[in-house]
């Protein structure tokens, strides 16, 4: 299937580590149209982001630059020198990643951005994280008079575990009650020598205030009556107990007030007279029951989802990896024809999105009508209830296997070797037997299998 709009093949970053960072980054791309044709001689517009956490996650810097690609389609820039839409790039915080590159461009020099790619930055641009030194080493020798003749400067490591024994004046004629023992019971702390602290009532939310000491205690409840005042006349509804009988939600303390949960279409909306409770949203009287169903979409391994199959999920449930549905090749060589080290050594998560743009990039330049692993990964999409998923790629050594573990949930594979993009040597990249497990470097002209994925 053709692609509405080429991806961006090719990504290369480098920080270059002086005396002091450049707040700056190097970044190259090659250009293609919607026929995929290189993009020559040609200005382009390019939106670039920053984004924290993940490949979804928070902008800290966008900026904007119109780079002009030369005779192989190649554009060149350095991030952190465009015009800036957000953020400030001197001031990101490498250590407090991950980071993502999201790159936007418009092939013809304007902002109607068509060509989107994102892929997580790893070790190089935390060069810039070389401006703050995180350790000291060798000893250090305290030259300062002014410590050395300081009170501070007798004080021994005895001293220090007689702490007490080394204090001369003491105020209350005791060594022994500067740090009391403290037993808690109900709502009362006790101090060892005989004191006690009643614990303050839980804030109830009818009293509303600035940041401070509130002034109206009464708006305060305190079921261990420490607290006179109580607004409602009583100290045990606050928590209420729920029982279920059909599709009948009972609440104690109430009255006995009851509501029937919603039909399944969504039609039914209650309201529980005098607690200002309402109930509505699509649910269903099967277990296990759904009072209102407008939260986060629960995910799941093997589920179908945007395009493909999900392997894999991350520690939230809501992002991770998709397979495609089928295989894109039953046998295809992992280069195009040139045996050649790409450099395309990404290993772990969402690693393979930028080899496979490596390896695209650098075996195109050798052939540019051949087809290789690599491309019928990045040239596969899919369109989904009108939606067109097109940011598919080679897997990494990792993600491999992960999609090895979920072989039987995903389905489909055939008992044979499968490619990965992590590249090996000159002559030989990683494969994954589907029967055993086993991993190893095969010369890139054997024919494997090739297994799409994406991240979301």
């Amino acid at each position: 299937m053709k692609k509405v709009f080429s991806i961006i093949v090719g990504v290369l970053l480098t920080a270059s580590v002086f005396a002091q960072a450049p707040q700056k980054m190097s970044y190259q791309a090659v250009i293609r149209n919607s026929s995929n044709a290189l993009v020559t001689n040609q200005q382009v517009g390019m939106q670039i982001s920053i984004l924290q956490g993940s490949a979804n996650g928070t902008s800290v810097y966008v900026e904007t630059q119109t780079p002009t690609t030369n005779d192989n389609g190649l554009v060149s820039i350095e991030i952190g020198v465009g015009t800036v839409l957000s953020g400030n790039f001197s001031t990101i915080d490498w250590v407090n990643g991950p980071y993502f590159l999201k790159t936007e461009t418009d092939p013809s020099g304007g902002t109607n951005y068509t060509i989107t790619g994102t892929s997580q930055l790893l070790s190089v641009p935390y060069a810039m994280h070389a401006k703050t030194a995180e350790t000291v080493t060798g000893g250090i020798t305290e030259t300062d008079p002014i410590f050395t003749s300081s009170p501070a400067g007798s004080i021994t490591t005895s001293d220090i575990s007689n702490w007490n024994n080394k204090l001369d004046v003491e105020v209350d004629s005791s060594v022994t009650n500067e740090i009391q023992a403290l037993s808690i019971s109900n709502d009362t702390i006790y101090l060892s020598n005989g004191g006690f602290v009643k614990l303050p009532a839980v804030f109830d939310g009818h009293y509303s205030s600035l940041i401070g000491a509130p002034t109206n205690v009464s708006a305060f409840t305190n079921d261990a009556g420490y607290l006179t005042s109580e607004v409602d006349g009583s100290v045990t509804n606050e928590i209420q107990t729920l029982s279920l009988s059909g599709n009948d939600l009972t609440i104690s303390g109430t009255g006995g007030n009851t509501v029937t949960l919603p039909a399944a279409d969504g039609s039914e909306t209650k309201v529980i007279a005098g607690t200002n409770v309402t109930v509505t949203g699509a649910g269903t009287t099967a277990s296990p029951y759904v009072v209102n169903a407008t939260g986060a979409t629960t995910l799941t391994i093997g589920q179908s989802y945007q395009g493909g199959i999900i392997f894999w999920l991350d520690a939230t449930g809501q992002h991770g990896l998709i397979a495609a549905t089928a295989d894109q090749s039953t046998g295809i060589h992992w280069y195009n024809g040139t045996s050649r080290y790409t450099g395309a050594t990404g290993d772990g998560l969402y690693a393979g999105s930028m080899n496979t743009a490596i390896i695209v990039a650098t075996q195109m330049a050798d052939n540019q009508t051949g087809n290789f692993a690599a491309k019928v990964c990045a040239d596969y999409s899919v369109t989904v209830d009108g939606v067109t998923y097109g940011d598919w790629y080679l897997p990494s050594k990792y993600e491999l296997n992960l999609l090895y573990n979920q072989r039987v949930a995903v389905g489909g594979f055939a008992s044979d070797y499968y490619w990965s993009s992590t590249d090996g040597d000159n002559d030989s990249a990683w494969q994954q037997d589907f029967v055993s497990g086993y991993q190893d470097g095969i010369v890139k002209a054997y024919p494997n299998y090739v297994r799409a994925i994406r991240a979301f």
